[in-house]
């Protein structure tokens, strides 16, 4: 369950296979963390390991599908990433990281100071360099997931709105029907793509996983001219990713996008669901942005938002087959790296069906870790 992003991606590589697709949603498509993203698709951020093996094959796959649906439709852009640094010790740590990357098979670039503005015309004067990524991308995430779908749809996939998950039929140890306000729909696989709802969904299925929400908010500004080429975010904003923290963090992270708007960001808390409005960290964000791009200064902003990113404790997301129930398999916890990962997360789940090999191990995402 669950019509966000990696939902759509499940159903969509679930159809694709060969396999019948039930998307069932309590609301309606992208109601949730999708609705509120940036649409990113990012190698640059994540550290040698196996959310970044992860995300170089799901980069491919969302290159296949793009063509295979429409990239036009979808706004996927092949725009690259610029990470800069904001000190020369700064720098030194983002090439020792970049050059971790690139040993694992990320295409990463240094930038010296003197050629940033090669790159990026309105950036500020004086930072010491960077670190070119032309494997990043980014997405339209709404018109992504609800093209997924309709895609799915065509396949033979079925999607129900307004329609809640309540629990489990088993029988014999093994799931027999997903319990839900529509009704029994008969099933031998359940799964659990629920964003950040998929802790309260999991623990309806009697196989807890510590998904939690962490907000983030988004400015938006006025449509400007063309002046950000790429999706630019300075290297203290892998530190965040990775971070635990429960308090306020904020990086600087700024992208146009193709109808003329700036997307600023990237904030972090856990604050439970709590939507209220912190000036505190809009104004930090557009303190940082104005600092990175002076220009933006003397645009206006036409809105703020927030959103809830699925936050797993260990920073890995949940995908596969759960030990403690014959049938259950989750696809949640991706945090804010859902939106790149979501088409190998789906083409895992779908490989792990059918029996298909898949060129990534879902060993280390798999639920058994959480089972004790």
């Amino acid at each position: 369950m669950g019509a966000g992003i990696v939902g759509a991606s499940c159903a969509y590589a679930a159809a694709r296979a060969g396999l019948h697709a039930v998307v069932i949603d309590r609301a309606g498509v992208v109601a949730g963390t999708t609705g509120a993203g940036e649409g990113n698709i990012l190698v640059s951020d994540k550290e040698p390991g196996p959310e970044l093996d992860l995300a170089l094959w799901s980069n491919q796959i969302w290159r296949d599908w793009g063509a295979e649906i429409g990239a036009g439709l979808i706004e996927l852009e092949p725009k690259g990433g610029l990470v800069v640094a904001a000190a020369t010790g700064g720098l030194d740590a983002l090439n020792a990281f970049a050059a971790k990357q690139a040993a694992a098979g990320v295409r990463a670039e240094p930038v010296p100071a003197a050629a940033l503005h090669g790159y990026e015309p309105e950036l500020a004067a004086g930072l010491p360099g960077g670190v070119y990524y032309p494997g990043d991308m980014q997405v339209q995430p709404m018109l992504a997931a609800a093209h997924l779908l309709r895609a799915a749809q065509r396949l033979g996939a079925q999607l129900r709105r307004d329609t809640e998950f309540l629990g489990l039929a088993v029988r014999h140890g093994r799931v027999t029907a997903a319990r839900t306000s529509g009704g029994d729909i008969a099933t031998g696989h359940v799964l659990n793509a629920a964003g950040v709802w998929g802790g309260e969904v999991a623990r309806r299925m009697r196989a807890p996983v510590p998904v939690l929400p962490r907000r983030g908010f988004i400015l938006v500004t006025e449509p400007v001219p063309a002046w950000i080429r790429h999706k630019v975010y300075t290297a203290d904003y892998v530190a965040n990713v990775a971070s635990s923290e429960e308090a306020l963090e904020t990086s600087a992270v700024v992208e146009g996008t193709k109808s003329g708007t700036v997307l600023i960001g990237a904030s972090r808390e856990r604050t439970g669901f709590d939507r209220t409005l912190s000036v505190p960290a809009l104004r930090r964000l557009a303190a940082q942005a104005t600092a990175l791009f002076p220009v933006l200064g003397r645009v206006r902003l036409i809105r703020a938002y927030c959103g809830f990113r699925p936050y797993c404790p260990d920073h890995l997301p949940v995908i596969g087959a759960d030990p403690r129930a014959e049938g259950v398999l989750h696809a949640c916890g991706h945090e804010g790296a859902g939106i790149g990962l979501a088409p190998a997360t789906g083409t895992m789940i779908a490989n792990l069906l059918t029996g298909a090999a898949s060129p990534v191990s879902a060993d280390p995402f798999g639920p058994a870790r959480f089972a004790a």
